[in-house]
C-alpha cells in the first residue's frame, strides 16, 4: 500500500500545529522531519493519541482476523512483559519456559503421536509460521530427491486459490512455483480431485485451509489426505500436507472434535495457527508445529545454549517481543479447554445469527454462514440493480463499521462479496447494533437508480482475500 502524504500549496509538508491550550512550547512541529528540540512527554502523547483519534474503532472492525479485545491481567502481564525479547532464551529463560509450554499444549490439542516431544515454536505470526512450515517442507523435498539422485530445480506447492497471501510470498522469496486450484462455479477452495491432479514428482506437499479467508469454510483435509494415499499406491509419489489453521486451527478442536484434520492424519507434516487471532492475543503471536522430527529437518534448526542444555529454535525473525508468547500461555492458563470452547462457540451462535438475519432482510443471499470459523460472506442478490456490495461497505463505514467489500479471485471474479468476521468482543449486542445500520442505510441504498461504486472503489481491508500473483505452470 503507498501512503501518500497531504502537501500545502508550495509542495512543503504543513507543519502540526500544537493547541496553545496545552500551554507547553513548542506550538509548531514538523510532520515529516525530526524536531529540532524536545519536547514535554505529556504534549507529545497529546499529540499522537488526538491524530490517533482518526483510526476506525478497533471493536467495529469486521475485516480484521486479529484479536481487537482482551482481559484487563492479560494486558498487564504483556506492559510487565514488553521489554522482553523472545531470540534470547537465556536471559529470560521463564518466557522461553512458558513458550515451550505452548507448544505441548498445542501438540496434544492437534493429537501429535508424542506431544511431550512435539517440534514446535512461536513466530511473530501465522503468516511467518506458514512460511516456516512452506520451508520444511521445501527441504525435505531436496533431501529426498538428493538421495535418490535426482534434480532439485523447479520444486512445486499446490494449493487453493483461496490461500491467504503470505503462500504466494513463500513461494516467491523461496523460488516454488505456486500451482493455484482456481475456482469454479460454486466450489470456492481446494478439492482432494484438483489437488492431485496438479501433483507431480516436484510437488513438495499440498496446502489445505483450515478457514478460508475469502468465505470462513474448512477444506477437506482428510478427504485431501485420502487421495494424496491413493495416489502414492498408484504413482509412489509420496507427498505430505500443511495445514494453514491460521483461524480454524484454534476453533475445530474446540467446536468440531469429531472433524480429522490434524496430526491424526499421517500425511499431515506441519500445522500453523496464529495465537492473536482465535488464539485471543493481541497481535504479535503465530505458532508453528511439525508432527516429529523428521518433518523438521535439523539443518533448518539452530541450537543455542539453553540453562546449560539445548534449545533448538526455528523462525525467520530474530528480536521479536516475548510479551504475547505470556498472554497466550496467560489465556491457555485462564481459559482452559472449556473456556476456549465457550468462547469460540458464542463466537459462532452470533455469526450464524447474524448470518440469517442479513439473509432475511431481502436483498442479500449467504455464500457461507459462519458454522465452520465464525466468519461468513454474502452477496447482493443479482436481481437488485441499484446497489453494490461495494455501497453497502461504504455506507457502512459512516457509522464506524469495517466491512470489506471485494470480488473473488481469478475465474470468479464475478462474484463480489461482503465478509464479516466475528470475534471475541463481538456480541449479540453489537450484532443487534450492526443490524440496525444495515437497516437503515438499506433505506436509503434502495432509493438509489443505480448502483454508485464498483471494484475500484474497495477499500484495501480484504484481510486474506487479496488477488494473487497468478504465474504460469513451470515458471518461479
Amino acid at each position: 500500500m503507498t501512503v501518500r502524504h497531504s502537501r500545502d500549496r508550495r509542495g512543503e509538508s504543513r507543519d502540526l500545529a500544537v493547541n496553545p491550550l496545552f500551554s507547553r512550547e513548542p506550538l509548531q512541529v514538523p510532520r515529516y522531519a525530526l524536531p529540532e528540540g524536545e519536547m514535554e512527554p505529556d504534549t507529545a502523547y497529546q499529540v499522537v493519541h488526538d491524530e490517533l483519534m482518526l483510526d476506525g474503532n478497533a471493536r467495529q472492525n469486521l475485516a480484521t482476523f486479529v484479536s481487537t479485545w482482551a482481559e484487563p491481567q492479560a494486558l498487564r502481564l504483556m506492559d510487565e512483559c514488553a521489554q522482553k525479547n523472545m531470540i534470547d532464551k537465556d536471559e529470560y529463560p521463564q518466557t522461553a519456559e512458558l513458550e515451550l509450554r505452548c507448544v505441548h499444549m498445542l501438540a496434544r490439542l492437534w493429537h501429535a503421536e508424542d506431544p511431550r516431544h512435539a517440534i514446535g515454536c512461536s513466530t511473530t505470526g501465522s503468516s511467518e509460521a506458514a512460511m516456516l512450515g512452506g520451508l520444511a517442507l521445501k527441504r525435505r523435498w531436496q533431501h529426498r530427491r538428493r538421495a535418490e539422485g535426482k534434480s532439485t530445480e523447479r520444486p512445486n506447492l499446490v494449493m487453493g486459490i483461496n490461500v491467504q497471501i503470505c503462500w504466494d510470498k513463500f513461494a516467491d522469496y523461496f523460488e516454488v512455483e505456486p500451482r493455484y486450484v482456481p475456482m469454479e462455479g460454486n466450489r470456492f477452495h481446494l478439492t482432494p480431485e484438483k489437488a492431485v491432479e496438479l501433483c507431480d514428482e516436484n510437488t513438495i506437499g499440498v496446502v489445505a485451509v483450515l478457514g478460508s479467508t475469502f468465505d470462513g469454510s474448512y477444506e477437506p483435509v482428510a478427504d485431501i489426505a485420502a487421495a494424496l494415499d491413493d495416489l502414492q499406491s498408484r504413482t509412489g509419489l509420496d507427498i505430505p500436507i500443511h495445514v494453514d489453521g491460521a483461524s480454524g486451527g484454534m476453533i475445530a478442536p474446540f467446536l468440531d472434535p469429531e472433524l480429522v484434520w490434524d496430526f491424526r492424519l499421517p500425511r499431515v507434516a506441519s500445522i500453523n495457527t496464529s495465537g492473536h487471532k482465535y488464539g485471543l492475543v493481541m497481535p504479535g503471536v503465530g505458532w508453528a508445529l511439525w508432527r516429529d522430527q523428521e518433518a523438521l529437518p535439523d539443518d533448518l534448526v539452530f541450537h543455542v545454549n539453553y540453562l546449560g542444555g539445548d534449545m533448538p529454535t526455528f523462525a525467520l525473525n530474530f528480536s521479536r517481543p516475548g510479551a504475547q508468547v505470556v498472554a497466550q500461555y496467560y489465556n491457555f492458563l485462564r481459559l482452559g479447554f472449556d473456556g476456549y470452547r465457550k468462547v469460540q462457540q458464542t463466537c459462532r451462535d452470533v455469526a450464524t445469527r447474524l448470518a440469517d438475519e442479513i439473509a432475511g432482510l431481502g436483498p442479500f443471499e449467504l455464500i457461507t454462514r459462519g458454522d465452520d470459523i465464525p466468519v461468513f460472506a454474502f452477496r447482493v442478490r443479482e436481481d437488485v440493480g441499484n446497489f453494490s456490495v461495494f455501497d453497502v461497505s461504504a455506507a457502512l463505514r459512516e457509522g464506524g463499521w469495517l466491512v470489506p467489500a471485494y470480488t473473488f479471485p481469478k475465474d470468479r471474479t464475478d462474484l463480489a462479496v461482503l465478509r464479516i468476521v466475528v470475534r471475541n468482543g463481538f456480541s449479540h449486542d453489537l450484532a443487534d447494533l450492526l443490524l440496525e445500520d444495515l437497516r437503515r442505510v438499506l433505506t436509503r441504498l434502495e432509493k438509489q437508480p443505480e448502483p454508485h461504486r464498483g471494484a475500484d472503489d474497495a477499500g484495501t481491508f480484504a484481510h486474506g482475500a487479496e488477488t494473487k500473483n497468478v504465474r504460469r505452470p513451470g515458471r518461479h
